[in-house]
């Protein structure tokens, strides 16, 4: 069902347009993220279709009775409201219909009058089924359910939500807006200020819910496992992308380098064209000349495409180290009388590794690394620094660059007589800082011009040890995508502390997980992590299993289920052969009009050329259909 569409939306700031003439649908049970470079427009755009801002052109539609609703980012909350009441207070319309069936019941009670008993009597029963069918008899054991989800404990729901931090007060709306249910939901960053335990619940939950959803997000391995179409906002227009995050980069590719290749064979059509003209445009084939150029004028050209470009990062040569960079013996943590933060911690860091540090807020991550600097003195345990190791640390609030600097001194506080300043620029330039900005003062940058000055920082003080504390905080997908390229060809060694799943998947060989109370070594990447925890998970369920199998009867133990329950069928049966030789048709047939677009008549036909490229992308779009049928196929039958 259609629940949100707009058409022809514009919207312009001083500095020119962010978009103009976007256009899209977003239907029932549809999780669809929105990705660009910053300063695309995509939280304006959110704005706009939750009708906190105005679009200068274009038309907004909701399905009628559909609610369409906007994670804010802060909110004042009355004074001394609690964390459970301001939850709870998600279903105020459902508890006021509470409050007003109790009403309707006692009037009916004591009402003589058979026509008003019949009125009270159908009020009561619309309200009752009201509240049956938003299961509000169990608002509580919600609430509860999602404060935990999100990383809040028992005792945290009778604190008053003034005592929480900004950061917490942000997963309070998020709690808010899940629990209100909205047929639309526009999520701006809901990952933010999660850990990885409560990131992996919110992906859980998200994908179990009906309603409608736009996701702008940082965060790719959510939007891996949470989307099901992408939007992608560049160039002041959206591209859609069926699929995850992973589909997306591939289908994007794709499409890049056909209408690279469209753009240059029409490119080469136009040259070949006026080349014959120019030869031919007087004597007898004056007439010919003539009329190829009226041909000429007529065609639609094609513009050439563009590419979201990312900085090309990178570290440059650095001074080797000893074999062993650090090594951790038997550390241990605590603060005064309290519990320790982490106990008997061992690992080393051999040179050119890169040390991935992972867990929950507030487990010791930063603390780690700043008694691997040798900035805090563990309570147990030592740790042995290799030789020539030169550290460099990039703090997660960025302090490291002075705000009342231009960017230039910054990054360069101390002018070396054999670098001059265009090498300094260019080095500036690597990390997508150029022209005037270098001349601004670092207060005046975004977050993610700041972070990137940070990292160039690193680069002009020649560091072999890169210690970064949340490093793509406030980078896009693309600068991520080249920090994760620079990272992999440094020639030193890294250790990272990320929320960033996707991230330590891309750079870490090595990983330190802070899990249960405990600390883990992992040696290999996120993926090798997420493995070893779904098998001791699965080995954890066996061996309850196999408990209960001893202790029960054998009858209750032979109802126990030995398989998984298979998933439900979501397209028509089919044979697995005949699915298989559809596919193989339709992949011919793609092949088929994608090699239409190689003949240079395809080109003089503007309206041609929309639909030949629209049959490709409906050609694709049905493949993936029939992939997805035949994996179903090859499972279930």
């Amino acid at each position: 069902m259609l629940l949100l569409s707009c058409s022809d939306l514009s919207r312009a700031y001083d500095r020119g347009p962010l978009f103009e003439g976007v256009s899209f649908e977003l239907y029932h049970s549809e999780r669809v993220g929105l990705v660009g470079p910053n300063g695309a427009g995509k939280s304006t755009l959110l704005r706009i279709l939750a009708n906190e801002d105005t679009p200068d052109r274009g038309d907004i539609r909701l399905h009628a009775g559909a609610r369409c609703m906007l994670l804010q980012q802060h909110q004042e909350f009355a004074v001394g409201r609690t964390l459970f009441e301001e939850a709870k207070s998600a279903f105020d319309e459902l508890l006021a219909a509470h409050d007003e069936m109790i009403r309707t019941a006692d009037a009916l009670a004591a009402s003589q009058d058979e026509t008003q008993r019949k009125t009270l009597s159908a009020r009561y029963d619309r309200l009752n089924e009201l509240l049956r069918h938003h299961d509000a008899y169990s608002v509580d054991h919600k609430v509860e359910e999602v404060l935990q989800g999100l990383g809040f404990s028992r005792l945290d729901h009778t604190r008053e939500l003034c005592t929480f931090s900004g950061g917490q007060q942000r997963r309070v709306l998020l709690a808010k807006m899940l629990l209100a249910g909205p047929d639309v939901l526009l999520l701006d960053e809901p990952s933010n200020h999660l850990d990885i335990d409560a990131t992996r619940w919110l992906e859980d939950y998200l994908v179990q819910q009906p309603q409608a959803m736009l996701i702008v997000s940082h965060d790719r391995y959510f939007l891996e496992k949470v989307t099901t179409r992408i939007f992608e906002l560049h160039a002041r227009r959206i591209t859609t992308y069926p699929g995850n995050y992973r589909q997306y980069l591939r289908l994007r590719q794709e499409r890049y380098e056909r209408e690279l290749r469209e753009w240059e064979s029409q490119k080469e059509y136009i040259e070949k064209q006026e080349e014959y003209i120019r030869r031919v445009h007087y004597g007898v084939l004056a007439k010919t000349a003539q009329s190829r150029r009226k041909a000429l004028d007529r065609i639609e050209r094609v513009e050439r495409p563009t590419q979201i470009t990312s900085p090309a990062m990178h570290f440059g040569d650095v001074v080797r180290t000893g074999d062993i960079v650090f090594e951790a013996n038997n550390l241990g943590m605590r603060f005064g009388d309290g519990p320790p933060l982490f106990e008997h911690v061992n690992f080393s860091v051999p040179r050119g590794k890169r040390l991935g540090i992972l867990g929950p807020n507030g487990c010791g991550k930063t603390t780690l690394l700043k008694i691997l600097l040798g900035e805090i003195t563990p309570t147990a345990g030592k740790v042995k620094v290799g030789q020539l190791v030169d550290p460099g640390y990039l703090d997660q609030q960025l302090q490291m660059l002075p705000d009342d600097k231009p960017v230039l001194r910054a990054v360069w506080p101390d002018p070396d007589p054999s670098i001059d300043e265009q090498e300094m620029r260019d080095l500036l330039g690597r990390f997508g800082l150029s022209g005037e900005i270098v001349y601004q003062n670092v207060a005046e940058l975004s977050g993610g011009e700041r972070s990137r000055a940070a990292l160039a920082r690193l680069v002009a003080m020649g560091v072999n040890v890169l210690v970064l504390d949340e490093p793509t905080n406030h980078l896009d997908l693309w600068a991520c995508e080249a920090l994760e390229t620079a990272i992999r060809e440094f020639e030193g060694t890294v250790i990272v502390v990320s929320h960033d799943r996707y991230f330590l998947n891309e750079v870490a060989d090595l990983l330190v997980v802070f899990a249960d109370g405990k600390v883990q070594i992992i040696h290999g990447n996120y993926d090798t992590y997420e493995m070893q925890r779904a098998a001791r998970t699965a080995e954890e369920k066996g061996l309850s299993v196999n408990k209960v199998s001893r202790s029960e009867t054998p009858s209750v133990a032979g109802r126990l289920p030995t398989k998984p329950p298979k998933r439900k069928r979501q397209f028509p049966y089919r044979k697995v052969e005949d699915l298989e030789l559809e596919i193989s048709k339709s992949e011919v047939a793609l092949r088929e009009i994608e090699l239409s677009l190689e003949t240079p008549d395809m080109y003089r036909d503007a309206n041609r050329l929309k639909q030949t490229m629209k049959a490709i992308d409906d050609a694709k779009q049905a493949l993936q259909s029939l992939y997805a049928h035949w994996e179903e196929a090859v499972e279930l039958n």
